[in-house]
Order: C-alpha cells, then structure tokens, then sequence
C-alpha cells in the first residue's frame, strides 16, 4: 500500500505526458515556454481569478507575494504555528516578524478568535494579553498582513480573517500548497483572499515532478509585481530591473506536466472525497480517535487524511498497529514552529500555544489519495479499530 500513489496516477495519463514532455523537447524553451502561459490561463479559469503566475515553488509565491506587499522589518505577519516551515520562514527572510496565532482543535486551521486577541496585543504591545515574540527588539511591531494556511486541504475561515483583515488594514495571503481543488462557499481555494499560492509539489492535490508553485490574484498590480518579481525584478525586456527580486520561474517541463496531470485533476478530487467519505464510514464510532471535520460549506481537497488519538502513548499504540499491518502513516506535524530551534531568537515558550502543542502530539495521518482502494481502506480500519 502506497501513503501516496504517484504511480498509479502516471498509468493512467502517461500517453498525455509524454506527449506533453516530447512537445516540450521538440520546441526547446525550456524557459518560460508556451506550456507555461497556457498552464496559467488554465489554472485562473479553473480558480476563477483574473491573474495566475506560475512559479518556481510554492515557498517562491508565498515570498513573491509578501514581497509584492513590500515587507519588510519592523512588520508583523500574522500566521499558524501549526504547518509546515515555509508559511513563516518566507516572512523571516524578509526580516519580518512572524507572529504565531493558535489553531482551531478541530479544524487545525488559524483561529479567528485568536487572530483578533493577537492584532489586539500588537496594537497595544500587550505580551500579557496574548502570546507575542519576546525579542523582537526595540521597535514596536506593526501588524502587515496574515498568512492563513489551508491545513491538510481544508479552507480556513476566510469570510471571518478577511472580516478581521479588513477592519484592521491587514492584507491576507492563502496559502493553498494544500488544498488547490477545495472550496469555500462554492468558490475556489486561491481566489479567497487578496492573493493566493499554491505548490504542486509531488504530493499535492495538482503535482507535477519537481517543485512548482503558482499565485492567484484579481489585483492587475499586484500581479504585474509578482510577474516581475518572479524574473529577477524584470522590467520591459530582462536586462531592465525595476525592483528586487529572485529567480521564481516555474520550469516548462513541470508545466507541462501539470498540463497532463490536470486533465484528470476535477476526477481525482471528487475520487478523494469518495475516499474521504469511506474512511470516516469505517471509522465512525471510535470514542479513541477523531476523524476530520469538515465545516458546512466547505469543500476540502483531502490532502491528507488526518486522525487524532488521545494522547502521545495513544498515537504510539495507533502507529505500532499500523507497522505491524505495513501500513504506511506520517506525523504532519511533530513539533509547533514556535517551538523549532529556526525560531528559537522570537522567544516564545512552551505552552504559549496550547491547542497546538496538544494536536502536536496526538495527530497522526494515513494513507491518502485518489486511487486508494475500498480494500485497502478496510485494511487501515482493522488496524486501528482492532
């Protein structure tokens, strides 16, 4: 059994890629090729935005993005302790300052109710009223903007943080690297706040075989910066730079990839949810663990399938079944980010972050993608119900 099976998903439309690869080949622009500006104008339609910039990786348009809004020190980026490093490594590089925000226990998304405490004690530098950087130096913090993420592909609250946004001046960046093909209210994730980004890593929803990302936006300016930015802070023609910026481009090989692996992509996310469903069926009733939650009105792309065991020891006992049967499982994610040595220098402290901390050390994921048999799915059940 496959915890994600690429394999599979290439039997299927391998004569479309090597078409799409040998097209590549032939025509040699392997560098802003025409499959790149074809893969945007498909991937906005889909979304349904006015602008789609593809990119180098999903990390890129998350920094691409923030740099379009020019941060820079002294500003404070609103973003969850809970995902993967890049949502607050992008703000660090910049010299901002991420502020971490708990998560909703069910969910594992930012809280709103949190995000409106944390804004409130950076307006009034109020470390006693909720958990803020502890050296942050001798500048006040001023509050930018906020980096939701759409953990394991679902939506955050994006009609309750672009509320929030909007009353304090905050821009909102989604980060969909999860949850390309979710929805919110019957609208796309990456069209739901000012800009979106996306990955297609390997392991997303829409992967190709590399690193690639992609930032969504309706703002004409803001996306004529990200485009700019994405080639060196490129002007008229590549040898006029009009501002700072990096080598973000995403490759016409991987564009063509993801031009194959879309045809079958609206498929494979409606296969996800049959999956989805399957699993939440086979384990229904188990007081010793919590299956996903998924809010009325939202639609999540099932990146992951992740389960939430009682305690430490309880996950331990959960993850030796699932070895014994040799069955694939992941801890996404083992250790909050404000508790990671990269940054060790904001000061914060364990418990400042309780919700977390505690999903910390009791989540835990099984196997999970589009082609993942009803039997295999039993499989995982008798290992975990016993």
């Amino acid at each position: 059994m496959e915890f994600i099976d690429l394999a599979a998903q290439q039997r299927r439309i391998f004569g479309s890629l090597d078409e799409r690869i040998k097209s590549v080949l032939s025509h040699g622009q392997y560098i802003l090729g025409p499959e790149v500006k074809e893969l945007e104008a498909m991937l906005a339609s889909y979304v349904g935005v006015k602008h789609a910039v593809g990119c180098a990786s999903g990390t890129d348009a998350l920094l691409m993005a923030l740099m379009a809004y020019d941060v820079k020190p002294g500003d404070a980026i609103l973003t969850t302790p809970f995902t993967f490093i890049a949502a607050a490594e992008v703000i660090s590089l910049l010299g901002a300052t991420p502020v971490f925000v708990d998560i909703d226990p069910r969910t594992f998304n930012i809280a709103p109710d949190a995000l409106v405490e944390a804004i409130s004690a950076l307006r009034s530098a109020n470390q006693r009223s909720y958990p803020l950087p502890r050296n942050s130096g001798d500048g006040k913090l001023v509050p930018r903007g906020i980096v939701a993420v759409d953990l394991f592909g679902l939506p955050a609250d994006y009609k309750t943080i672009n509320q929030v946004a909007r009353q304090h001046g905050l821009f909102v960046i989604e980060d969909a690297a999860q949850s390309f093909g979710a929805e919110l209210g019957g609208c796309k994730a990456c069209s739901l706040t000012d800009v979106g980004c996306t990955s297609f890593f390997p392991a997303k929803p829409l992967g190709c075989y590399g690193d690639g990302g992609m930032c969504f936006t309706n703002d004409d300016k803001l996306a004529e910066s990200v485009r700019s930015i994405s080639v060196h802070g490129k002007g008229w023609h590549k040898y006029d730079n009009v501002r700072i910026g990096i080598n973000g481009r995403l490759d016409t090989l991987q564009a063509a990839i993801l031009l194959a692996k879309f045809e079958v992509f609206r498929e494979e996310i409606e296969a996800r949810q049959d999956v989805a469903i399957r699993y939440t069926k086979l384990l229904a009733g188990m007081d010793s663990f919590l299956t996903p939650r998924v809010p009325q009105g939202m639609k999540s792309a099932w990146a992951q399938y992740s389960l939430l065991a009682s305690g430490e020891e309880h996950r331990s006992e959960l993850q030796k079944r699932l070895n014994q049967a040799e069955i694939p499982h992941a801890v996404y994610y083992p250790k909050s980010l404000h508790l990671q040595d990269a940054f060790r220098h904001l000061g914060y402290r364990e418990g400042d972050f309780p919700i977390s901390e505690d999903v910390s050390r009791r989540i835990f994921s099984v196997p999970m993608h589009p082609y993942l048999s009803a039997e295999d799915q039993q499989r995982v059940a008798r290992a975990l119900t016993g």
